[in-house]
């Protein structure tokens, strides 16, 4: 009886080490449905009415905490998503289509965070692209995580959802013919020595903000979009000089009215005033293409600017132009920055810094121009306010998000 006994239970023994092996297997096993995998390429086997969707076998965690996807192939729509979901997610529908995931989707560019609905996100994205997702270690105090999205090693954004990151598993979409991608599930991006996930802000770059949002080089407005005096302004906080005379901004989003100016101000600008409507200002306006020049009434100058479009900003500096660095310059650098180079870096400056009743000393004149996609639009000369010319941007509708480059051609 004891040799039967003890039989049973070592065959309850093995069943046990063989359920728990199966367990193992099924948690750590890639899920896929309408695609084909081929080494690390992925391509889509539907029909174009139903979707496909893939789900790595682990989920992000401290050394492994970011994953790209190279579009091989957009097919008919490039209907491509790429992102976040649960291990056991619905594979006929698309990440950041359902509860509890998130993605961005490279057909229109929008974010989709446990809707059918998307946000706008970002650009779109095209063969050759590289859409990468990560996430920050550090989850808020209330158990919710910070995910990363790139285009091309660059950020587009964050997003933060509930959830643990052990909860997040990457994962592809597609949904129309002849879509294909390449899955790497090892990428790095922006990493430190201690694993974690490094992003530059970039919002040191930015010596006054109002109302609007720095993540990364990602600016989008918040302020009310209702008058003119809800215009929400970001101004650098170094002005242009001879080494650094040129800044960009690509119109992500357009926004309701793309009520969006580039252009150059004096450092204690106006907060609620757009570039180029009050005095020691110049700037190029997307929504009427016209420039402003210190006055309220436009100029016209070149052809409107909307969503994808690169507006540029720069200054054309004399060969015997002459920087001042001040007495107060420790840099050892005597091509620094004009006089007055000290920047309160604050979000918002005293109101005595707004008004405009003294008259501006201007120093000497130079030729300002603007750029569209590459191209020269026109050109002004105009005096350079004591201090320097600063890069200022304004907005004034809702929804309106740019991307902003102050150093384009420092390689």
């Amino acid at each position: 009886m004891d040799d039967i006994n003890l039989h049973y239970r070592f065959l309850n023994w093995r069943r046990r080490i063989r359920e728990i092996r199966e367990v193992g297997a099924v948690r750590y096993r890639e899920r896929f449905k309408r695609m084909l995998r081929d080494g690390d390429v992925l391509s889509y086997q539907g029909n174009s009415d139903e979707v496909g969707c893939y789900v790595a076998p682990r989920p992000l965690s401290k050394g492994n905490c970011y994953f790209e996807v190279t579009i091989v192939d957009t097919g008919v729509r490039g209907m491509i998503a790429v992102g976040l979901v649960p291990q056991y997610y619905k594979l006929d529908h698309q990440p950041g289509w359902l509860p509890h995931s998130v993605a961005y989707h490279a057909d229109d560019g929008k974010l989709y965070n446990g809707n059918t609905v998307g946000q706008q996100f970002g650009p779109k994205c095209n063969r050759g692209d590289r859409i990468g997702c990560g996430i920050y270690l550090e989850s808020l105090e209330d158990g919710r995580t910070t995910v990363l999205f790139t285009k091309n090693g660059k950020e587009v954004g964050t997003v933060v959802v509930p959830g643990s990151p052990e909860a997040l598993y990457p994962a592809v979409g597609m949904h129309s013919l002849g879509e294909e991608v390449q899955l790497d599930l090892q990428a790095e991006w922006g990493m430190e020595e201690d694993g974690l996930m490094m992003v530059d802000s970039h919002e040191d770059e930015w010596g006054r903000l109002h109302d609007v949002r720095v993540t990364g080089t990602l600016l989008e407005y918040v302020g009310k979009g209702k008058s003119i005096v809800d215009v929400g302004l970001a101004q650098s906080r170094l002005p242009l000089n001879t080494r650094c005379h040129y800044y960009e901004l690509e119109i992500t989003d357009a926004g309701e009215k793309c009520y969006i100016a580039l252009g150059l101000a004096r450092r204690n600008y106006p907060k609620n005033r757009h570039p180029g409507w009050s005095k020691g200002s110049i700037a190029y306006h997307a929504d009427d293409g016209k420039l402003f020049q210190g006055s309220g009434v436009g100029d016209a100058f070149g052809p409107r600017c909307f969503e994808g479009d690169v507006m540029g900003c720069g200054i054309m500096f004399p060969r015997d132009y002459i920087l001042d660095s001040g007495d107060d310059s420790d840099d050892g650098d005597l091509e620094v920055w004009p006089k007055q180079r000290r920047v309160q870096n604050e979000l918002y400056m005293n109101d005595e810094d707004e008004e405009e009743d003294g008259e501006e000393q201007e120093g000497s004149k130079v030729m300002v121009f603007f750029t569209r996609n590459g191209k020269v639009v026109g050109r002004r000369e105009v005096a350079v306010p004591a201090g320097g010319f600063y890069p200022t941007i304004g907005m004034m509708s809702t929804g309106e998000k740019i991307r902003v480059d102050l150093h384009p051609l420092s390689g």
